[in-house]
Formats: C-alpha cells, structure tokens, sequence
C-alpha cells in the first residue's frame, strides 16, 4: 500500500523548511533533495511509489519552492548554508541514517550532507548530480564559467554584463528547455508542462535574481570540493546508484560514468531522457531505486 503525501513546515536553522513526506516513519529513510530551478514538487509523483516501503522526505531548499527564509535571518545564499540548513532539518526531524537521493544543486547539497556525516548515509542514488568536472557541459556552463571569472566576490548589485547575461535563464522558455532538451520527441507528451510553469512562477518572485545568481555565482565552490567528494567515495565507499538521463547537456553522462573511478562498484545507469529525466522514466527510476535500496 502506499501512502498519502503530507506537507509541512518545520523550523530548521533559522529557516521554515517546507517538505513532503509519506511512509511509515519506522521505515528506512529517503531523503529526496531538488535541484534548479524545481522543488520538492519535483518528487510529486515519485513519492507515492516509494512509500509502501521507505518513509520518504523531500524538503525545499532555501531560495526555492515554499520554505521560507525570514529577512530578519540575513540568509546567504551559498552552497555551503544549503546544506547547514539541511543539515539542521535533519537533526530537527531526528533522523539518524538515512539514504539520499541528488539532482543538480541536491548534489553539492547532499554531498556535503555525506561528508559531514558519513555515518549516518546508507545509500546515495545521483540522478544528473554531479561530482566530476568531466560532467558539467561546455555549452551551458560557458556563461556561467564567464560569470565566475568577471569578480573575485558576488557583487549584490547584479550590474555587470556577465550577471544580465544570465537573468533571462529565469524566464519560461529556458526553464522548459530544461524540461524537454535530450527528451525523444516520442516521450515529450510525458513531461508535464505544469511543473516548468510551476518552477517559473517561483524563481521569478521578488528578490529571486538576487538568491539564484547568488547561487550560481557560488557554484564554482562546488568544483573546489569535487576532490573532497571523491576522497569521500573512495573512502567510504557508499552504495551508489547513478541513474541519468544520458542526453542532459547540462550534467552530461560522462559526469555519471566518473563515479567508478573512485567507486567501482558503483551501479551507473543510462535512461534515454535528458536533465528531468524523472519526468519521462518515473517508473524506471522507482523500481530501480527500490531495487536498490533493498540492498544497501
């Protein structure tokens, strides 16, 4: 039987964290982390599949969804606070071990989750979240890459021509782009046009260019801890099960394949879909997952 999905908001390091949630909380823990420019709305569909057998949370990071970060927080939009509070949602919810599932910003936000606490990761499942710069496409971080090199620090101000060079990103077609690029025009019909509406809508409220600029200024800090990650892989060697969609330009599937150089044992998995490749394949990916964390 599965169970219902139930919304929430809890305080966690000074932020209110919304999350879904659904299994019997006796059950082995999955922690669903969303990437750009989606939120646990991500999941919406994947949750329900699990939830006969694992208790599944899927929270908002800061910046995104409905969580809600008080102004008077004076909250820095950096990978590294994505994860303290992260971090904190899980001491407030008392979880103790508990298996992690990465996509796109959940990767640098779960991996630092894993590094932080190795002990307490049963499992790792990465859907085009990467940990190797052989990952990231050179035609969409360009821009990005350009962005990184125009300061040394974020400039709040938002006025240099390589920060404006990336705000029309945050409209609709870019974001659907994302949705349907490397997605074969036989499974379009699969991707639900409500959840690119849905993430536009969002990352388009007031004071947004200001968070996800912030966030893709601080990216670069991530290509700085892919060392430190694989140090992490090799030494503690996790369960790792990668399962992309192997046309994502965004995170490419050479990202995916790197795992077994630190992890030979890793399970790497191609699904002919692009960056929300959940959208396309969400079956594949719930027995495959069940499958997998049977095991870990």
């Amino acid at each position: 039987m599965s169970f219902p999905t139930l919304h929430a908001t809890i305080e966690a390091d000074g932020v209110n964290v919304f999350y879904r949630s659904a299994g019997n909380p006796s059950c082995p823990v999955l922690l669903l982390l969303h990437g750009f420019p989606s939120s646990s709305f991500q999941f919406r569909n994947l949750i329900p599949l699990l939830s006969h057998r694992y208790h599944v949370i899927a929270p908002d990071l800061p910046g995104f969804g409905f969580t809600i970060v008080p102004e008077a927080r004076n909250y820095k939009y950096t990978f590294d606070n994505l994860a303290s509070t992260i971090e904190a949602f899980v001491d407030v919810l008392q979880l103790k071990k508990f298996a992690i599932y990465v996509f796109d910003y959940g990767a640098p936000t779960g991996f630092r989750l894993a590094t932080r606490r190795p002990s307490q990761i049963t499992g790792i499942i990465s859907q085009n979240g990467n940990a190797y710069e052989e990952g990231l496409g050179a035609e969409f971080w360009t821009p990005v890459r350009k962005y990184w090199a125009s300061a040394a620090d974020f400039d709040q101000s938002l006025g240099t021509a390589e920060a404006q060079a990336l705000v029309p990103f945050f409209a609709l077609e870019p974001t659907a782009a994302q949705y349907t690029t490397g997605v074969p025009p036989a499974l379009l019909s699969r991707v639900d046009p409500s959840a690119y509406t849905f993430d536009t809508a969002l990352i388009q409220r007031p004071g947004q260019q200001l968070i996800q600029l912030s966030l893709f200024f601080d990216y670069q800090t991530n290509l700085r801890l892919y060392p430190k990650w694989q140090e992490y892989l090799r030494k503690e060697k996790p369960k790792l099960l990668a399962m992309w969609g192997e046309n994502d330009p965004i995170f490419t599937k050479a990202g995916a394949q790197a795992f077994k150089k630190d992890l030979p044992d890793a399970e790497v998995v191609f699904v002919d879909s692009g960056h929300f490749a959940l959208e396309t394949h969400l079956h594949d990916y719930a027995r495959k997952i069940d499958g997998f964390l049977s095991k870990a």
